[in-house]
């Protein structure tokens, strides 16, 4: 005898909602960091007064660190982490700056100003988690002061002390200290911001997809950093006069290197 029962369909489930992991890192190559940087020289050629603008920021940023250097030279290495953080934020303006060029829009620097606008409420988030982390970098480095020196050292030729040979132990774990946490910050970072403005997505999102664009790509990335801390380096030394020109062609670089590490869904 036949069944005659009626039968239902099983309704498909729904399909999954797109989350940031969906979204594709490239597998970058040794190459990349320079071309970012072509990209980045590029774009600043085809908008210099925007870029003089944010230049003039850093270089006004660089006489700020050299007046705590000389005031408190134990915060030093902290507030360059400061400043370390408030670069990629004062960056947004670049960023967008360097998005409005790829649509074959006209940058304006009012429109740069206020790139912020649309997601201030994750970048407070986001710049609240860095700053954590700033705050912890500030109270290592005092911890690491106060166990070598029994008294902060004279800021009198207080480079020819610390460079003292005596001094050895302090220098190495200083530094070391220093790039944990920089590693830390960087890693969170290189890739956050831009993906905010671009993307509008939230905070956790942001940060893990830049820890996993660093995963996926160590050594890119670490010659990535390394190229940003020498070039800032340099520029710093005739007087922060470099940081014109270096600071916001690093900032357009860092908008290509997010276009070129992050795509779409696979």
């Amino acid at each position: 005898m036949t069944d005659t029962t009626p039968t239902r369909d099983t309704p498909a489930e729904p399909p999954r909602p797109a989350s940031v992991f969906d979204l594709r890192i490239a597998d970058l190559g040794a190459g990349d960091p320079l071309r970012w940087l072509r990209l980045g020289w590029a774009d600043f050629l085809r908008c210099p007064r925007i870029g003089l603008f944010y230049g003039l920021c850093f270089f006004l940023m660089g006489h700020a660190l050299l007046a705590v250097f000389r005031a408190a030279p134990a915060y030093v290495l902290a507030l360059s982490a400061g400043f370390l953080l408030m670069g990629p934020f004062l960056c947004l303006g670049l960023y967008e700056a360097s998005r409005a060029l790829q649509t074959g829009q006209r940058p304006a620097l009012r429109a740069s100003l206020l790139a912020w606008r649309p997601t201030q409420g994750t970048m407070a988030i986001f710049a609240g988690v860095l700053l954590i982390l700033e705050m912890l970098w500030g109270r290592a480095s005092l911890v690491v002061f106060a166990v070598t020196f029994n008294t902060m050292p004279s800021t009198t030729n207080l480079v020819a002390q610390l460079l003292n040979p005596d001094n050895l132990s302090f220098l190495i774990t200083y530094t070391v200290v220093g790039g944990v946490f920089a590693g830390l910050i960087f890693i969170t970072s290189v890739v956050s911001i831009p993906m905010i403005l671009d993307r509008r997505v939230d905070a956790i999102s942001a940060g893990l997809t830049s820890i996993r664009a660093c995963l996926q790509n160590p050594g890119v990335m670490l010659l990535w950093g390394a190229l940003i801390t020498l070039l800032v380096g340099l520029a710093m030394l005739p007087f922060f006069v470099g940081l014109l020109v270096v600071g916001p062609v690093v900032g357009h670089a860092t908008w290509h290197a997010y276009q070129g590490t992050v795509s779409g869904p696979a």
